[in-house]
């Protein structure tokens, strides 16, 4: 049967795959020499293309601060590679582990070895950080790269291929381009890991298609993450850290608080702190360069009429202005937005919001907030606020979730020692630091057995003994 005509761009993305494949087969251990150049030019991609990096961002965006992307991308990129670059020849090492008793005096090791090839489906809410990161742990393993970036940051997009272009070799990595074609084939692509950042809806259609190559993957989704305000919290403390991991990047973070869970007779307290929280670091104009804007017109419209299905279903909404303000929406910036009272019926509860809008629920008791959580799908990140260390050790033992951050928002994420990724529907897997590389390596398992050592008396022809060797192994066992 003659087989369909592939499009130029999915040859090309075909050629790229089995070009990168067949170097990590022929070629499959590359020095530590090697990653470490490969690390130093992933660097000077970074450093040496800052501005340029923020300037594409921000003009996909719309307007995205520049402190933002400086702290939480660029900086965020230099440290990670900085730390790999400075552990790496502990993680490539043999590991010793131990050896039961009866095989002594053998000898057991655990050898990190590359995968090969690892593709990584970028998002486009943190572009360089969330497309960059994972590649930090695949160099670091020696594996090859092959990078598919989001089609909503096209510019940032093409300069990222251009800068990959200029410091790698295509048979060490590669960006590919964002056509619709290429989007919908490379995750059908064998790779030896897959790793996705994005919705769970998305990542659903990924791990679907991955499977019928059985690639294994790393999917960091996003749900809907709560913050719980315990009664012992300090109220002012909590709206204001709150508010901040809500509106960074205007809300566009996986990771960023998706609701708030307060006590009910403090419910209205805490709305007008993080009202004034929200004024006080955004101010009530949409020309302030610190507040960014909603990535496309499709997600500000979305934005919308979660907002306006809460009103129609009895929520309060406490706004600095109205989304459809010219002033606010010809710059696609969203107005903080509060949605007080917010119930189940309300579509705002039902998906992740992504975006400058926080719902705020009243709860009666501490196992209220406990329960609401375990009846929903486990979140991607779990806020807890207060000074009761057995209330927030109830929390943290009753409800499972990818991370915690205690009377702070976000800042797990920044751990370089900690794992990211998620739980469930909000991801599986992890990544960041040695545990990138241990994700993106096969730890091969080796065992070295010793001339010393009594197997022999195992094999047949099975007589005495072998009853020796049974008793020996039952007091050993």
């Amino acid at each position: 049967m003659d087989q369909p005509l592939k499009s130029p761009g999915q040859s090309a993305l075909d050629d790229a795959f089995h070009r990168l494949f067949d170097l990590s087969r022929s070629e499959p251990a590359p020095t530590l020499e090697q990653r470490l150049d490969r690390l130093a030019r992933l660097r000077a991609v970074v450093a040496d293309n800052e501005a340029r990096f923020e300037a594409a961002i921000s003009a996909d965006f719309g307007h995205r601060s520049s402190v933002e992307t400086l702290f939480a991308e660029s900086m965020f990129m230099l440290g990670e590679i900085k730390h790999t670059a400075r552990h790496l020849k502990k993680w490539m090492a043999p590991r010793r582990v131990a050896t039961a008793l009866q095989f002594m005096p053998a000898k057991n090791r655990l050898i990190p070895q590359p995968l090969g090839v690892v593709g990584i489906i970028a998002p486009w809410n943190y572009p360089l950080q969330l497309t960059l990161a994972p590649a930090v742990g695949a160099i670091a393993a020696g594996n090859r790269v092959m990078i598919k970036p989001s089609e909503l940051v096209p510019r940032f997009s093409a300069l990222l291929k251009e800068a990959i272009s200029a410091k790698f070799d295509v048979g060490e990595m590669v960006v590919t381009g964002i056509e619709e074609e290429i989007a919908k084939s490379f995750a059908s692509l064998p790779f030896d890991h897959l790793i996705f950042t994005g919705s769970t809806r998305v990542g659903r259609l990924v791990a679907e298609a991955a499977g019928r190559n059985l690639t294994p993957i790393t999917l960091e989704l996003g749900g809907k993450s709560p913050a719980i305000v315990d009664r012992s919290a300090d109220l002012a403390e909590a709206a204001e850290r709150i508010a901040y991991g809500k509106l960074l990047n205007a809300g566009q973070t996986c990771i960023a608080p998706d609701y708030a869970l307060v006590p009910e007779g403090l419910v209205q307290d805490f709305a007008d702190k993080v009202q004034a929280s929200m004024r006080t670091m955004f101010g009530t104009s949409p020309d302030n360069k610190d507040y960014t804007s909603v990535v496309s017109d499709r997600h500000y419209a979305r934005l919308e009429s979660l907002v306006t299905d809460a009103a129609a279903k009895g929520a309060r909404i406490m706004q600095v202005a109205k989304p459809d303000d010219p002033a606010w929406k010809s710059k696609r910036k969203f107005p903080p937005t509060l949605v007080v009272g917010a119930t189940a019926d309300m579509t705002i509860m039902q998906e992740e919001i992504f975006g400058p809008l926080l719902p705020v629920i009243g709860y009666k008791d501490a196992a209220e907030p406990i329960s609401y959580i375990n009846r929903h799908d486990r979140p991607l990140a779990l806020y807890w606020f207060g000074k009761d260390d057995a209330a927030r050790d109830e929390v943290l033992a009753r409800t499972v979730s990818g991370g915690v951050t205690v009377n702070d928002c976000l800042f797990h994420f920044a751990q370089i020692n900690q794992p990211m990724g998620g739980v469930g529907a909000s991801g599986t897997g992890a990544y960041h630091g040695e545990w990138g590389f241990d994700t993106l390596s096969k730890l091969k398992p080796v065992f070295y057995r010793s001339p010393f050592n009594r197997l022999a008396d195992l094999y047949p022809p099975y007589g005495a003994k072998i009853a020796r060797m049974e008793k020996l192994l039952r007091f050993l066992s």
